[in-house]
């Protein structure tokens, strides 16, 4: 089903202001266009004064003039245009873009589900009628066919095998090439697709490029394409449709949770959990609100997502504005994951692990994925770099981590009777300090770090750390750490940067970090 909106920036303008459009005083709307300014689009009431689209402001004054002049806003009328194809969901998932003022729609298997093709239409008509916005559709087997009879032929629905016999007599423009090739088409008589398919193939081709007969053959119906929707396609959807519209928040919540309910049956039958739901609420005015949640680990089970849902609608900047209701509810599962029943040990570390999971997913709903974060190990010998952090969703500290597919991301636990060969507390930057060594390869005897002189009583080490040779741009040197303390009983942890004679002449000394 292709959708062309012929008036959207009036459209959108009236329903936006509330204001009627005055009948002496047409809405146009202009942009500047080879130094000139050019009408881009108009009212239905311009066109019924004779003013069209690519006339000059001057000649649309000298015809009305009164007219009302309005700069074109672009960005407006593409974000209304999107604001439409998120209306066309309540029919079908697959729907793209089609230029500015355009949406095509898959209905491939849906149609029956509103009582067939033509009363989808007549549906899709009346509901875009009542909100005050114009649009001509059509059916067809081909997107190009159903395209080129929206536009350029009022609308209709056309069975399979009758695209030719559909769409002959519309302009050649209606194959979508520029206003200059369909000039040239006509000044060469081929005013019709009837009159360009009669002809051969390959001067039309050699004359015009390849994109003429290749839009011509899908015009025609003997070509087909898939069109790109919008939104990716999520691997489980379920719907709630209302013969009358729902608008109190608790009827909305008790549906979400009913629509959970089914979706865990479908994803049980395939041994999956999600892990990102997607509930669409869909206003009988053509508006649509979406709320997302994620959670750390695969599940299925309402209760949880139930509370998710609510911190969702409680931390909302924007809050659910019913309107006049909503007759149509839908619940994406957008991100799937193999499910692994969590077997309950003696010490419960599992269902502990399922409350900080819980935790977290209630914590990021509330705060932002961003603002709830936890340490992740990384593979490399150079201490600062040994831990970032990430979004703690994204990296579930589980017992279930190697059951749905993460990385192992846990320390290395030192022995029992040894002492701790990292500091508890780690600069994020070695801060240098001034030392003093018996010899050069040797331990501190003493050092100064922020203007205090701590005597050494005890020194270990060193322990070399060579510097990450694959990296090409990796210019530090290597370093011997010694874990050292001084005279009052305080540990720190110090390093010695370049070796002596081989890397450099004076070695520098710097305090990484801090022991308890």
């Amino acid at each position: 089903m292709a959708l062309w909106f012929p008036f959207l920036p009036a459209n959108r303008l009236q329903r936006q202001s509330g204001a009627p459009e005055q009948a002496d005083a047409p809405n146009v709307f202009i942009e500047k266009h080879r130094s000139a300014l050019r009408l881009m689009a108009v009212s239905r009431q311009a066109v019924d004064l004779g003013l069209l689209p690519g006339m000059t402001l001057a000649d649309a004054r000298a015809r009305v003039p009164n007219l009302n002049a309005i700069d074109m806003d672009r960005s407006a009328d593409s974000a209304w245009l999107e604001r439409m194809a998120d209306f066309c969901d309540r029919y079908t998932p697959l729907v793209a873009l089609d230029g500015e003022s355009g949406v095509l729609l898959d209905i491939s298997g849906c149609a029956h589900l509103f009582g067939g093709e033509a009363a989808m239409r007549d549906d899709v008509q009346e509901r875009c009628t009542k909100v005050g916005i114009e649009v001509v559709s059509a059916i067809a087997a081909t997107p190009d066919t159903a395209r080129a009879l929206a536009r350029f032929g009022g609308g209709a629905i056309v069975e399979t095998g009758l695209e030719r016999d559909a769409v002959t007599a519309l302009p050649v423009g209606a194959i979508g090439m520029s206003n200059e090739t369909a000039l040239a088409l006509n000044r060469a008589g081929l005013v019709t697709i009837g009159d360009l398919a009669a002809r051969p193939r390959a001067p039309l081709t050699a004359r015009f490029g390849t994109n003429i007969t290749t839009n011509l053959s899908r015009v025609l119906g003997e070509e087909d394409i898939a069109i790109t929707a919008r939104r990716p396609l999520p691997p489980c959807t379920v719907d709630r449709r209302f013969g009358e519209p729902i608008g109190r928040e608790e009827d909305v919540l008790a549906t979400i949770e009913h629509l959970i309910e089914q979706a865990a049956k479908m994803l049980e039958k395939r041994g999956q959990g999600g892990t990102a739901f997607e509930a669409s609420l869909f206003r009988t005015d053509g508006a649509v609100r979406r709320l997302t949640v994620e959670t750390s680990l695969p599940t299925r089970k309402a209760a949880p997502l139930m509370r998710l849902f609510q911190e969702r609608i409680s931390t909302l900047a924007d809050p659910l504005d019913p309107g006049f209701g909503y007759d149509l509810l839908r619940l994406s599962v957008t991100a799937c994951a193999t499910f692994v029943q969590p077997q309950t040990s003696l010490d419960s570390h599992e269902q502990a692990d399922e409350e900080v999971a819980a935790l977290v997913d209630t914590l990021s709903t509330r705060l932002g994925k961003e603002a709830v974060q936890r340490f992740v190990s990384a593979q490399t010998h150079i201490p600062e770099r040994a831990a970032y952090e990430v979004a703690a969703k994204d990296y579930p500290s589980t017992s279930f981590t190697h059951q749905i597919d993460m990385p192992d991301l846990r320390w290395a636990t030192p022995d029992a009777d040894e002492p701790p060969s990292r500091p508890i507390h780690l600069f994020q930057h070695p801060q240098r300090i001034e030392a003093l060594a018996q010899i050069p390869d040797g331990p501190p005897l003493k050092f100064r770090w922020r203007r205090v002189l701590h005597e050494v009583a005890r020194a270990e080490g060193p322990e070399r750390i060579a510097p990450e040779w694959w990296r090409n741009d990796d210019a530090s040197l290597t370093r011997d750490y010694y874990r050292l303390e001084d005279s009052q009983g305080r540990r720190f942890w110090v390093f010695r940067e370049g070796l002596y004679n081989q890397e450099t002449q004076h070695p520098s000394w710097f305090v990484h970090g801090l022991f308890a």
